[in-house]
């Protein structure tokens, strides 16, 4: 008997579109997942090293989640769906909030160790809470998904326009504009007039050919990435023992049940798609 034919969304790419594609998510997915310990770094007043360091532990910890959640962890762990799995800016203001809280308005290392104790408990909950909350999916029809879904977007514009220019007394930089509006052109015009393989690159080439003019005219520099080390290394209670403070944790339990909606309003989404 011929086998079945395998359905286009189980085929693998060959390994040069394999490695142009995950480069291009790496990108894509990059500014989106450092702006939140940047946020926070600055809000708590976190020295360059501090800052770093939760940027590496951001880094790995998403990686980790997208391998869990794409392939599985036996059957009942993982939508084995291609979902890269980023941060929320929803839990930005209460962290900040719980770290001023903590160190009487001051932040700093010492607020820290209240933050990760809230998110720890606040993971378990998320965690242990998932069986549960799957029963009552029936309540979510595509038109509450998708409104989430939108919702969701339109509250990081604020943050992508904080991104997109750097302000010089209150007036956006002119060359700033351009640098954004232009990439953002490029990555339409390929989308709009590349077929196949090509137009799946276009967030890649936008990114690519911005910052390759942005390197030409002086106003991008890797200067600081040859003293910067190859490797950051995680390590766990890094700032001291993790802190438990109830109403900190009861905070960010509210923050994951509504990142719980969201994250749901993203699997189906995506199932939808593949």
């Amino acid at each position: 008997m011929a086998s079945q034919p395998k359905h286009p969304v189980d085929t693998v790419p060959p390994a040069p579109k394999l490695a142009a594609l995950g480069v291009q998510h790496v990108l894509a997915f990059y500014a989106g997942a450092v702006i939140v310990p940047l946020l926070i770094a600055g809000s708590l007043n976190l020295d360059a090293e501090t800052t770093i360091h939760l940027i590496n532990a951001d880094l790995l910890t998403c990686g980790i989640a997208t391998i869990i959640q794409s392939m599985g962890v036996g059957k009942r762990i993982g939508v084995r769906l291609p979902i890269v799995q980023g941060v929320t800016t929803t839990a930005v203001s209460p962290i900040i909030a719980i770290g001023l809280g903590a160190t009487d308005g001051e932040g700093g290392v010492a607020s820290l160790p209240t933050i990760y104790g809230a998110i720890i408990v606040a993971g378990l909950f998320t965690f242990f809470a998932a069986p549960v909350f799957g029963k009552v999916l029936r309540f979510f029809p595509p038109v509450v998904t998708g409104s989430v879904l939108l919702v969701m977007g339109t509250s990081l514009l604020g943050v992508s326009a904080n991104d997109f220019v750097n302000y010089a007394e209150g007036v956006p930089a002119t060359r700033d504009l351009l640098y954004g509006f232009g990439t953002l052109a490029v990555i339409i015009l390929v989308q709009r007039f590349s077929s196949g393989f090509l137009g799946t690159l276009a967030v890649l080439i936008g990114l690519v050919l911005g910052t390759g003019v942005a390197l030409v005219l002086g106003d991008a520099s890797f200067s600081e990435v040859s003293s910067a080390p190859a490797l950051g290394i995680t390590t766990p209670f890094y700032f001291g023992m993790p802190k438990f403070d109830v109403v900190a944790i009861f905070s960010l339990i509210i923050v994951m049940i509504i990142t719980m909606v969201e994250t749901t309003g993203d699997v189906f989404a995506t199932g939808e798609i593949v």
